[in-house]
């Protein structure tokens, strides 16, 4: 089973890691999720915080906007599969982790959630 962090604000991906205060996580396995997500509310957005807690929480996968290269190499470090630079709705994007089709650097149309072609 692989477990999904995914930094959001309102509908689309949260633009800066170290901003975020609304976190999804998902639990997913083979192409399909398992259970309930689970929405946290940050009182205030750390950086250092979002590190601790994809580490107790054992997360293998990541979706963000931009992170600093310390907190990337980090998460790196600890073996988390860190899909940075995402811009569009969140939903898209945990749909195309759960496939495997999501791509580091990938712009969601959030109009038709379809992936835009530049």
């Amino acid at each position: 089973m692989r477990k999904l962090m995914v930094l959001i604000q309102g509908d689309f991906v949260a633009p800066r890691f170290d901003l975020a205060t609304e976190i999804l996580i998902v639990r997913f396995e083979n192409g399909v999720i398992i259970g309930e997500p689970k929405m946290i509310i940050i009182e205030r957005s750390s950086d250092e915080v979002l590190c601790q807690m994809a580490v107790e929480e054992n997360i293998t996968n990541m979706i963000c906007g931009g992170i600093e290269e310390v907190h990337f190499n980090f998460l790196v470090w600890k073996k988390v599969i860190v899909l940075d630079s995402i811009i569009g709705s969140w939903r898209t994007a945990v749909e195309k982790v759960v496939a495997g089709t999501l791509q580091q650097g990938e712009i969601l149309n959030s109009k038709n959630d379809e992936p835009l072609t530049l």
